[in-house]
């Protein structure tokens, strides 16, 4: 496998700059691109069916996914963050399946696959803060990842735990099981600031973690935002 010519640009709000060869292949959900040049042609499809576009959809993501394929070498193209953050790049094939929330994926080579997989639990699935569906990449090449804030990976040894707040979970591989455990004690519950469950993660495996929660962000200046009624 070729991996894509890239660089990522910009601080606060990141981007990921790439180069294409002639006949190369890049895909994001819709809306991911920033820039282009002229010698890049779009393409919007359900990328594998009309199945894994609906599994997208129930995931919360795109029904629709766009390729950009080049037509002269050293194309160049640019997906950007959506949120404050960076953007990482990953090796599909150097990680044992590797299973994200949905939000984190950005765009990929031709070559990785973007699939929906259901939580093992049920209780993960109602209490976990991404729904029962999460996505799954595969394949080979090259795929970019968002996170908020800063990221932070991990490495867990056979048996360890890790206990994260939900949103703070962006990805981590397939031989690490994830589930939802409330928290314990009264005090902890209703004084601990931290809502009623965590996620627990159990190695062995790796796990990227973000430091900044958005959708928690946006709860907390909500109150602060004006209103029609204001």
């Amino acid at each position: 496998m070729v991996y894509v010519q890239y660089r990522i640009v910009g601080n606060v709000m990141p981007a990921v700059e790439m180069r294409l060869d002639a006949g190369e292949s890049v895909y994001t959900q819709s809306g991911g691109m920033a820039w282009m040049g002229e010698q890049v042609q779009m393409d919007t499809n359900t990328h594998g069916g009309i199945m894994k576009g609906l599994g997208r959809l129930f995931a919360g993501e795109s029904l629709f996914l766009t390729t950009y394929t080049a037509q002269a070498p050293g194309a160049e193209i640019a997906f950007s963050a959506t949120v404050p953050g960076e953007i990482v790049p990953v090796h599909v094939s150097a990680w044992s399946g590797l299973i994200c929330q949905k939000g984190a994926f950005l765009c990929a080579q031709s070559g990785v696959t973007l699939d929906t997989v259901f939580t093992k639990r049920l209780s993960s699935g109602f209490f976990g803060g991404e729904g029962f569906i999460l996505q799954q990449i595969g394949g080979s090449g090259m795929a970019f990842l968002e996170v908020d804030g800063n990221q932070v990976e991990k490495t867990l040894a056979p048996g360890e735990v890790l206990r994260v707040d939900t949103g703070n979970v962006v990805a981590f591989e397939g031989t690490v099981q994830y589930e939802i455990e409330a928290v314990r004690g009264v005090k902890n519950i209703f004084l601990g600031g931290e809502g009623l469950f965590l996620t627990r993660l159990v190695g062995p495996g790796r796990v990227i973690l973000q430091t900044q929660n958005f959708a928690e962000f946006c709860g907390r200046i909500r109150p602060y935002m004006p209103t029609g009624n204001n």
